[in-house]
């Protein structure tokens, strides 16, 4: 995997940006992929009905053939229902100095074939899931990435 260039975008953060880089699948950077295919606890911030932030330690699965990422969660859970009310979310993840975000939106999906497909993906980075018969699958449709400078862009 290669990275374009002109996907990248990187200014000061006193002007109040970070460097940032929009999915092009077929030319994923190689260090942020490795960064997303590391074993790393996430978290996942939903938005409550008021807009106050809800953030939840979850397990994140890129996944770069579907072009998404995906969490798995109980139907019940705080962030599906703030999910279905309002998908934008925001998915990061913390290891020493280096961090990642995503940024995209989200659909909850029942589906046999999303489940399996999440938990496959899950199982890839983590480990199996255990079984739960009221599973949903988080996919997250992402804008973009923001990275830390500890994740160079080659």
């Amino acid at each position: 995997m290669g990275q374009s260039a002109a996907k990248w975008c990187s200014c000061r953060w006193e002007d109040g940006c970070v460097t940032a880089w929009v999915p092009d699948w077929d030319d994923f950077p190689e260090s942020l992929l490795e960064f997303w295919s590391e074993r790393h606890l996430c978290t996942l911030t939903t938005l409550r009905i008021d807009g106050r932030p809800h953030v939840t330690p979850v397990g994140v699965a890129l996944d770069v053939e579907w072009q998404c990422a995906w969490v798995i969660t109980s139907r019940s859970s705080l962030k599906a229902v703030h999910a279905s009310a309002d998908p934008r979310v925001a998915a990061c993840q913390v290891a020493g100095r280096r961090w990642s975000t995503i940024e995209g939106t989200v659909e909850v999906r029942s589906d046999p074939a999303s489940i399996r497909r999440a938990e496959e993906r899950y199982a890839v980075r983590y480990r199996t899931p255990r079984p739960n018969p009221s599973r949903v699958a988080l996919r997250i449709q992402v804008d973009r990435f923001l990275r830390s400078s500890g994740l160079t862009s080659q």
